[in-house]
């Protein structure tokens, strides 16, 4: 097995735009993994600076980059270049801003092959001060329908995040998949349609990918209120008409479920941030959807301190906020104390 996994090709893509101080930090990483046989795809995403030159610089050193220099095309059109190149038998994906850890390809393959699993998470670090005995190092085996409840509803030990980073995907699992081009948040859909397509899937908890959050810059720190409203609430939609499409009902649900729970999150953080806007659109739309959060909000599985917070919120959204201020204020704190 380890011989026949050994000749496995990985290939790892990595979009990069105007990150020239991060860059070479995360070739190095990849560079240094333990497992052989990769090969890593650079998109330099119409970069302004010297991202370029460094793609360049580290391609003669290694034979196993390649380079593609394209105009800018955002990170779906990025990931969607390199995906054209890719030759390898897994796929991977880093942002380049980020790094990985040295054994994580080798990890996340060797799971793969040894629990004929379509597909490998890893938990990740983000920023600094993280709790590291708070990772157990084990590996959990989920069917498709333990995965996407894990990934859906994040009510066990182990979360599944969005992002595309933190995962191995078989290729035969993500052929055809493509990164929707000019939007945001695409990692939400994108993983969902892969998660339908498995059979099993291997979690490793262990931290093997270092996030960098909130750079000055980054793509998620720009136009908040456009990205929610016009990219991250309708790819929380469309996962629930894929779950519908794949005759997973009890899991749509519980996607709604969770889809109006983070829409109360989205208006307390507009709220916090004095998008006061943002903040009323989203009210709108939930007042507009009522009914349908109504019977949503009817299911057994939905806990009794969210149908009340979410009462309130369709009956006075600034009530709504002061109320979780208040809860933050004077009571999360006690709790911590008793803790």
């Amino acid at each position: 097995m380890k011989g026949e996994t050994d000749r496995r090709l990985v290939s790892v893509i990595v979009a990069a735009y105007n990150i020239e101080e991060y860059l070479p930090r995360c070739l190095d990483s990849l560079l240094g993994q333990s497992y052989p046989h990769m090969e890593f795809i650079v998109v330099d995403d119409g970069s302004k600076d010297s991202t370029g030159a460094v793609c360049d610089r580290y391609a003669a050193m290694d034979k196993r980059i390649k380079v593609i220099h394209q105009a800018n095309m955002g990170l779906s059109g990025a990931r969607n270049s390199g995906l054209s190149l890719a030759r390898g038998e897994y796929i991977g994906y880093v942002d380049g801003d980020d790094w990985v850890e040295r054994d994580m390809y080798k990890a996340m393959l060797d799971a793969c092959e040894d629990h004929q699993a379509q597909m490998a998470v890893c938990a990740y670090w983000q920023g600094a001060g993280a709790d590291e005995n708070c990772f157990t190092g084990k590996a959990e085996i989920l069917t498709r329908e333990e995965a996407l409840e894990v990934y859906i509803c994040d009510n066990r030990t182990y979360h599944i995040y969005n992002s595309v980073w933190s995962k191995l995907f078989r290729r035969d699992l993500v052929e055809g998949i493509r990164f929707p081009v000019g939007r945001k948040s695409e990692d939400i859909i994108y993983t969902t349609k892969a998660f339908l397509n498995i059979k099993t899937c291997v979690y490793l908890d262990t931290p093997f990918y270092h996030y960098t959050p909130d750079r000055e810059g980054s793509i998620m720190n720009q136009g908040l209120g456009e990205r929610r409203f016009q990219d991250e609430i309708p790819f929380w939609r469309e996962q629930v008409s894929c779950l519908k499409e794949a005759q997973m009902g009890l899991l749509a649900k519980k996607a709604a479920y969770h889809f109006y729970r983070r829409m109360l999150f989205y208006y307390v953080d507009f709220r916090e941030r004095e998008m006061g806007g943002a903040a009323r659109e989203l009210a709108g739309l939930l007042r507009r959807e009522r009914e349908e959060i109504r019977r949503i909000y009817g299911n057994s599985f939905v806990a009794a301190g969210d149908k009340a917070r979410m009462a309130l919120a369709l009956l006075w959204p600034g009530a709504y906020y002061q109320a979780v201020r208040l809860y933050d204020r004077l009571v999360i704190p006690l709790r911590q104390k008793k803790g």
